[in-house]
């Protein structure tokens, strides 16, 4: 049987790529170049970290029911182990993680460079089209009305800081669990395409978000863990903007288009084309519709920012699927490490 072709090409090259142009941006506008810490400590800790955890919960569980027993449960380990971790498969798991990681850092610092690339702000041309949509009404004041101010609030709030987990989590079961090796290159080539589309979307459409720029439609809102985000995005984005070299962080405020709707509409898509569970993907459904509410709710985005997210997730589970040559059929015979 002829082999297929190597699965990270388009990963490695969107990592390469990506860290040229941020490291040349920073070069260019005098700019620090920064690791983006995560609630969970800096990416660099906390994605091997998901990484070692999920090893551990493939391999483990295996030799136990393998075992029946704790006697020899250490020879047994060591026997799934080299069946399951093989030196080729090691070195795609780490070569899709570097691949991840790169790329992620790269969009990160890109979006913080945006303010001093493209000062121009399209947020009222996006309020007006928002409004034009619903009839000469605000998106979000709509959905204050009928869902309330109060628990949907929490509930929603809840539901887009899941996201925070969702991504990295979701790389972890991809690069550990996936039945082929080929299946956690398709996820990390699909996730580096969204970081890379935003990134482009951003600079195309330079925005900052309706929360941002009519503050007053969002006041009778309780305080939650998105407002308190919002506050330290735009205390940072100041301190950004104010003086880059002093400031210990990056600023993260962007709008067009919305990639917490194009990641999680990408996590879905990959559900179905891996024929996950059904209830795996109800899940991701949920998830995408309370992601979207979400979005408009609390002011993240304009209508057209989702709907744009929808698109680039739509294209970069399309192209990915496609330069890592995924089978129709995952789950036709190929070797795990291929």
């Amino acid at each position: 049987m002829p082999s297929r072709p190597p699965a990270y090409p388009l990963a490695i090259a969107l990592a390469f790529g990506s860290s040229v142009l941020a490291v040349g941006t920073a070069l260019a506008l005098d700019l620090p170049l920064r690791d983006p810490d995560g609630i969970a400590g800096p990416a660099y800790v906390r994605l091997p970290a998901i990484v070692i955890a999920f090893f551990v919960a493939d391999v483990v569980p295996r030799a136990l029911l393998r075992n029946r027993g704790l006697s020899g449960y250490r020879g047994v380990l060591s026997e799934v182990v080299r069946e399951r971790w093989t030196a080729r498969r090691t070195i795609l798991v780490a070569v899709g993680l570097a691949s991840f990681y790169a790329t992620y850092v790269s969009y990160r610092n890109l979006k913080s460079a945006l303010p001093f690339v493209r000062e121009r702000l399209y947020d009222g041309a996006l309020l007006d089209l928002d409004r034009a949509m619903l009839l000469g009404n605000d998106p979000s004041t709509v959905l204050h009305s009928l869902l309330g101010t109060g628990v949907s609030a929490h509930v929603l709030s809840a539901v887009y800081l899941l996201f925070l987990a969702f991504v990295p989590l979701s790389l972890g079961a991809a690069l550990v669990w996936a039945r082929t090796a080929r299946v956690g290159a398709f996820y990390v080539t699909a996730l580096s395409l969204n970081w890379l589309f935003g990134t482009a979307s951003y600079y195309l459409v330079p925005s900052l978000g309706p929360v941002f720029v009519r503050p007053e439609l969002f006041a009778d809102l309780p305080g939650t863990g998105v407002t308190a985000l919002q506050g330290t995005l735009l205390e940072t984005r100041v301190e950004v903007l104010a003086d880059p070299a002093a400031a210990d962080t990056i600023q993260g405020i962007a709008g067009f288009a919305s990639l917490h709707v194009s990641i999680v509409f990408t996590g879905l898509l990959v559900a179905y084309r891996l024929g996950l569970h059904g209830l795996v993907r109800t899940a991701m459904w949920v998830f995408l519709v309370t992601t979207v509410l979400a979005t408009v709710y609390f002011g993240w985005h304009y209508v057209v920012d989702d709907i744009a997210g929808l698109a680039i997730g739509a294209f970069a589970v399309w192209l990915a699927a496609r330069s890592t040559s995924l089978p129709k059929r995952v789950a036709d015979p190929e070797p795990a490490a291929a």
